[in-house]
């Protein structure tokens, strides 16, 4: 398998090895324990051209406890709206004395066009519906650090599969580390090409160990999707998450949409590990951007 990380860039979790993501994780945990780099006098840039709250921040975080100093491009003020490329505009970033670019955009797959003439690391944080590596392996890192392995765990995801990155990467991850990955969601938004273990919410509650829920991604459809029975037919209830085992855990990737996906509730609740994994998306970040820069996979 090619190791996209041994390049120097991360684009999608199909380039990485078993091995490699439990060197992020160990990382990570160094990291944790406070053995953390100094990356002084290197730069990271960020191009994010859709709106991120997480991710974009996290990476700001991450950078900024690294040593490096950051610079922030957007979109509309970037020579992007004069009809540079994003091939360009990552070339002139490498020519200033960039070291690691992370970039958000639409067009799936058109990183990986860019990356083979670019010296500087290059992290994909999100391509359209295409995949979104670096939420997966913060994901895997929560559900590790709950359940100190994979192989044989029952998880679900659910919700607006069709149209999501973060269910891409995570079902692929997850059955390649050994668990066994089923899908819920309206009959509309399945995605064949990703899975066919297609079961109900309520099959998901009694059999999963984590659930990872899904928002609905209203700005990806081409007519509104607003639907006020969603969270009683596809969504966790209080009643569903009842029936869930006393081990198990509930994920999102957020942005929540309370009362729609889950129940307002259960966001904060005993199994709910949501902001556990915003936390840790700043430790994986951060190990990211070190396993790239000093070339430890």
């Amino acid at each position: 398998m090619t190791k996209v990380l041994s390049r120097k860039h991360l684009l999608s979790m199909k380039h990485l090895a078993n091995a490699d993501i439990y060197r992020i994780f160990e990382i990570a945990k160094d990291i944790e324990a406070g053995h953390v780099p100094s990356f002084h006098g290197k730069f990271a840039a960020n191009l994010f051209l859709e709106p991120s709250t997480r991710t974009k921040s996290s990476f700001q975080v991450a950078e900024r406890k690294l040593g490096l100093d950051l610079i922030d491009l957007e979109g509309a003020t970037s020579s992007l709206t004069k009809g540079e490329t994003l091939y360009d505009t990552l070339k002139t970033m490498e020519a200033i004395g960039v070291d690691v670019a992370v970039v958000r955009q639409s067009e799936v797959g058109l990183l990986n066009s860019c990356a083979g003439d670019l010296n500087l690391s290059l992290i994909n944080a999100g391509d359209g519906c295409g995949e979104h590596p670096t939420q997966c392996l913060l994901d895997l890192y929560t559900i590790y650090e709950h359940f100190g392995q994979f192989e044989g765990l029952e998880v679900a995801i659910a919700g607006d599969l069709k149209h999501s990155r973060v269910a891409r990467s995570n079902a692929f991850a997850l059955e390649q580390l050994g668990a066994h990955v089923s899908f819920v969601t309206k009959p509309e938004w399945e995605d064949r090409s990703l899975a066919t273990n297609y079961i109900t919410m309520d099959e998901a509650v009694d059999r999963c160990d984590a659930l990872m829920l899904l928002r609905i991604q209203h700005e990806r459809h081409e007519q509104s999707t607003a639907d006020q029975s969603y969270l009683e037919q596809y969504g966790l209830t209080k009643a569903r998450e009842a029936r869930m085992g006393p081990n198990s855990i509930i994920l999102h990737p957020a942005p929540v949409n309370r009362g729609v996906e889950i129940d307002s509730d259960l966001v904060e609740s005993d199994k709910s590990r949501i902001f556990r994994q915003m936390t840790n998306g700043v430790t994986i970040r951060m190990a990211i951007i070190q396993a790239l820069l000093k070339g430890e996979l």
